[in-house]
């Protein structure tokens, strides 16, 4: 249960902004903006980076969503979680058994080797903060210093978002049909 109100969809002052995430979310006002149309400001801003930082780099989707669930998994957020594993990822080329192992991908054979640098790049920003020499230029082994660039400020960014969740206690959104 959220520890905060989710905003009604109907909020006559915000119907313009909600038109807007409604726009860039498939017709959708997610549980997250719900809970950040409380600050229009946050809500908009947050809009704008987020689709900035996941449709706007040079990043290819599968590196963007294995970054993206691993940080929701290391920080045990299941909104994160459910949304990108059981839609986003597979769209984006990721196979079932790649998704399912994220949780201990150093025992799995799903992934290259670029993958496997990337998964231990994320896991060393979201745990550590620091990333340790070795584990850093493995990454740049598979990536330029734009892709490097996007994809910690992408890390970065799902950290935020998979805090603010847990903090506020927001539920994922119901299953079709729910």
């Amino acid at each position: 249960m959220a520890r905060v109100s989710l905003i009604d969809e109907q909020h006559p002052e915000l119907a313009a902004l909600i038109e807007r995430i409604r726009g860039a979310r498939r017709g959708r006002l997610l549980n997250i903006y719900r809970m950040l149309l409380h600050s229009p400001a946050i809500a908009s801003a947050w809009l704008d980076f987020n689709s900035a930082i996941r449709f706007d780099t040079r990043l290819d989707g599968r590196t963007r969503e294995l970054a993206i669930m691993l940080v929701a998994i290391l920080n045990g957020v299941d909104y994160i979680v459910q949304a990108h594993g059981s839609s986003y990822a597979l769209k984006e080329g990721l196979t079932r058994e790649q998704v399912e192992a994220l949780a201990d991908w150093r025992a799995s054979n799903a992934y290259d080797a670029g993958q496997r640098a990337l998964l231990a790049y994320v896991e060393a920003m979201t745990r550590a903060v620091a990333v340790p020499d070795d584990v850093f230029a493995g990454v740049l082994e598979h990536y330029g210093e734009q892709q490097l660039v996007e994809l910690t400020v992408l890390v970065g960014a799902y950290n935020m978002h998979t805090r603010v969740l847990k903090a506020l206690h927001i539920d994922p959104e119901p299953a079709a049909g729910d």
